[in-house]
């Protein structure tokens, strides 16, 4: 009888091993999920927002008017542009010329909403882009789609 109880108690105890072995390697796992999503050390990111344009989009062109006061009246300037299905990162690069280019993220499709100039900054993960929409820090590892612009008469207008 006493053998039977050493050996219930040993199996208990290797139960119990294996059990919270399981629930070890399952925490590890996720550790290391969450620390790959994290990207860099500014994720998520506190770069600060993007003023908002609304815009008016019809027969795949959208145009957004460019008053004094816009955020992109100046060189420099940058505005996350918003349709009612489509948002745009929209840098002015010289006195008539823009840049324009998806919001969305290639990491994982957050609205990229961030700006520390010259950078686009992801709030989800930090990603960076330049202005151009090219990758400057990651975990994105693809560009941003780019659109063509046309700007005449205080008009701006994005070829999608």
């Amino acid at each position: 009888m006493p053998d039977q109880t050493i050996g219930e108690s040993c199996a208990l105890t290797r139960r119990a091993f294996f059990l919270r072995a399981g629930e070890a390697a399952s925490l590890a796992a996720l550790g290391s999920m969450i620390q790959a999503c994290s990207g860099s050390p500014t994720s998520p990111s506190s770069a600060p927002a993007l003023p908002t344009i609304n815009a008016t989009s019809a027969n795949g062109r959208v145009s957004v008017t460019i008053d004094p006061a816009s955020a992109l009246a100046t060189v420099g300037g940058a505005a996350l542009v918003q349709t009612s299905n489509a948002a745009f990162l929209v840098a002015r690069t010289a006195e008539s010329s823009f840049t324009a280019l998806t919001a969305i993220c290639t990491h994982e499709g957050c609205t990229i909403t961030g700006f520390q100039s010259p950078r686009y900054v992801c709030p989800c993960h930090g990603s960076q882009y330049s202005t151009s929409g090219g990758v400057l820090n990651g975990p994105a590892t693809q560009a941003l789609r780019q659109f063509a612009t046309q700007f005449a008469d205080n008009v701006l207008t994005i070829t999608t």
